[in-house]
């Protein structure tokens, strides 16, 4: 039985789409979820190999507030909810993040990209498939099908959090 669930999330409304997945069975299933955002680090051009504090800062900040909002909202449906926040890559840190907390599963959705759009940009969802050693269910998602919903989280009762212009 799934006590402890650890949910991805990149700011994207892709990714957010599991939410109501995840409202569905932790009620029922007395599940602690674990909301996750993994701040990546950016691409430099050669010379620069390094971000400045106050720019770390701010994307930390940023990522603790945006994983807060939601948590608020799952512990008004009376989810029992904790955050993390870390810095690196993200299927690596999803995987130690996992391990680490003790999960008995991932629950994330995909972006749903092939071809050239997973070559360009990779696939985070399939790196933890193959590194984890914690069951992973996945949810395939786009963000057509995102846009296409009423509200960025479709289901009764969603999950809305505020974005940053």
């Amino acid at each position: 039985m799934y006590k402890r669930v650890l949910v991805p999330l990149d700011g994207s409304p892709v990714a957010e789409s599991i939410i109501p997945f995840i409202l569905d069975i932790a009620g029922p299933l007395d599940m602690e979820v674990i909301l996750l955002r993994v701040v990546e680090p950016i691409p430099a051009p050669a010379m620069e190999v390094y971000v400045d504090a106050e720019t770390a800062d701010l994307r930390t900040t940023d990522a603790q507030e945006y994983v807060a909002a939601i948590a608020a909202e799952l512990r008004d449906k009376a989810v029992r909810v904790d955050t993390r926040v870390r810095w690196g890559y993200a299927a690596d840190e999803i995987v130690t993040a996992a391990r680490e907390a003790g999960a008995d599963l991932i629950a994330m959705s995909t972006h749903g990209r092939s071809g050239l759009g997973r070559a360009i940009f990779g696939s985070v969802a399939q790196a933890v498939l193959r590194q984890a050693e914690t069951p992973v269910f996945l949810m395939r998602a786009t963000a057509a099908q995102v846009a296409g919903r009423t509200s960025r989280v479709a289901a009764p009762g969603a999950v809305s959090v505020p974005r940053r212009p």
